[in-house]
């Protein structure tokens, strides 16, 4: 495994050194960030900040979800700059407002549309990340009222977890990472997460993975680097680095790393964050793989990362937030 994460890092040197000289000398951590990456990322955040609507959202079909307008948010916020003075407090502030808009009376849902209860989750994960930093009564409110509402949902599912909808009585591991994310986030944040909540989450997680490691979709059929990247975030973020699941998952991640995802930018994002609490060497060579892919995919004409399969505003926010560890202002993005 040592040599495998050896010759990843060597390809990924040597896919940086193709790049331009710029590019050559990625330096990630402590030292600064380098300048080809902020300059990328500040052009990002100008296209994010440029095509927001003065409702807070964005203007195509999946900008107008909650989820990915919360995801926006959280790529604003994860650049350091103060929320409540500094160059994206109206930005931040009108996709706020607009998430908490969007939260159900009667229920505390977030969002019911084309991402169901993908939207409630990333909409609820920037009101955790938020929370505490914005300088706006109504988040620690609606964070509530969304924990109380994933809960709810996780009693009524036989699984321990989530799917599509409120009522689902299935689930799968996607959908079912975005909600356990939240919830960390929200736990972070201050908001009462019962301990059995995060097990039955995790408990669900076990049964979906097969010999290999690799986390599969709804079962242990399929596992792709995706998936289990995601699976590996939420052990990470429930401090279960030390278990069978976790080590046997890194496996896969690590052998498979390479495997490119059906969904760009959401692919990205989850790996990442599973490469980053992987171990360093995991990091630091697929980090500056990313950050050469990313340079070089992203429109020069207005700074985002296309249109992908869910529109300019996911694919550029969540493009950002693949680069957004090298920050690691968002308190999710802590190890």
């Amino acid at each position: 495994m040592k040599r495998l994460i050896q010759l990843a890092v060597l390809v990924a040197i040597c896919a940086a050194a193709g790049a331009s000289a710029q590019q050559r000398n990625v330096v990630i951590g402590k030292d600064p960030i380098p300048t080809e990456l902020d300059n990328a990322y500040l052009k990002g955040l100008k296209y994010l900040v440029a095509t927001q609507k003065a409702d807070g959202s964005w203007g195509d079909q999946y900008g107008q979800e909650p989820g990915v307008v919360g995801l926006a948010v959280m790529a604003m916020l994860a650049h350091g700059d103060d929320p409540n003075v500094g160059p994206y407090k109206e930005p931040i502030r009108r996709g706020i407002r607009y998430i908490v808009s969007k939260m159900d009376a009667k229920t505390g849902q977030i969002g019911t549309q084309s991402m169901s209860m993908y939207s409630h989750g990333f909409a609820a994960l920037a009101l955790a990340e938020a929370y505490g930093m914005v300088d706006e009564a109504t988040i620690g409110p609606a964070l509530q009222r969304a924990v109380d509402f994933l809960i709810a949902c996780q009693k009524r599912n036989p699984t321990g977890a989530w799917r599509y909808t409120a009522t689902s009585t299935d689930a799968d591991t996607t959908v079912s990472g975005a909600q356990m994310v939240a919830l960390f986030a929200a736990r972070n944040a201050g908001i009462n997460v019962p301990d059995e909540v995060i097990e039955k989450g995790l408990k669900y997680y076990r049964t979906c993975q097969d010999s290999s490691g690799g986390i599969g979709y709804s079962g242990r059929d399929g596992p792709n680097t995706t998936r289990t990247g995601i699976a590996m975030l939420v052990f990470s973020l429930g401090r279960q680095k030390d278990t069978p699941f976790y080590k046997n998952a890194t496996k896969y991640f690590q052998s498979n790393i390479a495997q490119q995802g059906s969904h760009p930018y959401y692919h990205e994002y989850y790996v990442a964050q599973a490469a980053f609490h992987a171990d360093e060497a995991t990091w630091q060579a697929w980090n500056t793989a990313n950050i050469t892919r990313m340079l070089r995919s992203q429109d020069p004409s207005n700074g985002s990362w296309g249109t992908g399969s869910f529109g300019g505003a996911f694919s550029t926010a969540s493009a950002l937030l693949s680069l957004a560890l090298n920050y690691r202002y968002l308190p999710i993005y802590e190890r």
